[in-house]
């Protein structure tokens, strides 16, 4: 069985580089505010897109027990949805090349045999894009200059530089390189120069990436109602967490959400570009709350230690 190990404790290329390549700064009175905690209660992340292409899915199903609301379902009412303890990856997704689909086929029998597959979530290596969109958390900070937003899972963070252009030539990274503008009322962030690990995957089903990796991020705010219209979609298909400690959503909240929709493309691993959506609300918590996975490697879910990264010369 899987489990899901949580720590708390309170504690306060070249592709896109004209497009994103010196834009205009957009006027501080009308940029929209996306700063805060925000909380992703479902597993293992993405949602499917109102239209095209998506992203791979689980073939292994179970049970829903809670509804949009937070309540216990029947279990007789209950629909089928993402199992979280088992993730065997749809191979036969279209978006896949032959070879992508055969990684994803092998890592869904180790699944299958009752093994765990290694992820970078729970090996707590950094978590590429998109992969990282899973965490049940986000926090989002804006400046002038840039964006920072925090993930759950292991503080890891990223650096989105505003109204620039990725440099001619980029050092790959865990995170990528990231540049993002203003469209009106939506924050587009454009990132390439993703690194290629020993855990390489876009997604909790290990679907692979190549140095081609390139993804477009568009984050908008969006009515209570429209938030719960998507959130609806998004248990229809993940598992929903109805209680996850100070990252539980806000069951009293009203107000506006937000929603990532994300394009994937990748020409040395997918068929045609695809897209998916996260879709956030406000959670009960008012502080960071302190979630550690690389202090904590010994027999770590898998059952094994993890490969925790490591130097053999230290940086100072």
């Amino acid at each position: 069985m899987r489990t899901l190990i949580i720590v708390t404790t309170s504690a306060a290329t070249l592709f896109s580089s004209a497009v994103f390549a010196q834009q205009p700064s957009q006027s501080t009175a009308s940029i929209p505010d996306f700063s805060g905690f925000w909380s992703h209660p479902f597993w293992p992340g993405f949602e499917l897109p109102l239209s095209g292409p998506g992203p791979v899915v689980n073939t292994s199903r179970r049970r829903r027990i809670f509804d949009d609301d937070g309540r216990r379902l029947p279990p007789a009412n209950a629909p089928l949805v993402s199992d979280p303890f088992r993730l065997v990856g749809d191979y036969t997704n279209p978006i896949l090349k032959h070879q992508a689909a055969q990684v994803v086929k092998r890592r869904g029998e180790l699944e299958l045999s009752g093994m765990p597959a290694p992820t970078p979530a729970n090996q707590c290596w950094p978590e590429p894009v998109p992969q990282i969109f899973w965490n049940l958390g986000m926090q989002m900070l804006q400046h002038p200059d840039r964006i920072t937003i925090v993930y759950l899972a292991d503080h890891q963070v990223r650096q989105v530089r505003m109204n620039q252009s990725h440099p001619a030539t980029v050092v790959p990274s865990w995170h990528g390189d990231s540049v993002g503008r203003y469209e009106g009322g939506t924050l587009v962030i454009d990132t390439v120069g993703v690194k290629i690990g020993p855990f390489a995957m876009v997604d909790m089903f290990g679907t692979p990436y190549s140095e081609a990796l390139h993804v477009v991020e568009r984050y908008r705010l969006l009515d209570y109602e429209a938030l719960k219209e998507a959130q609806e979609r998004a248990g229809n298909e993940n598992w929903r967490f109805n209680d996850i400690g100070p990252w539980a959503p806000d069951p009293n909240y009203k107000g506006k959400g937000l929603q990532l929709d994300f394009t994937v493309e990748d020409t040395g691993v997918f068929t045609m570009p695809w897209s998916a959506t996260i879709t956030y609300r406000r959670p009960i918590t008012t502080e960071w709350p302190e979630n550690v996975c690389a202090e904590n490697p010994h027999d770590y879910i898998t059952g094994k230690d993890t490969r925790v990264p490591r130097a053999d010369n230290p940086d100072f």
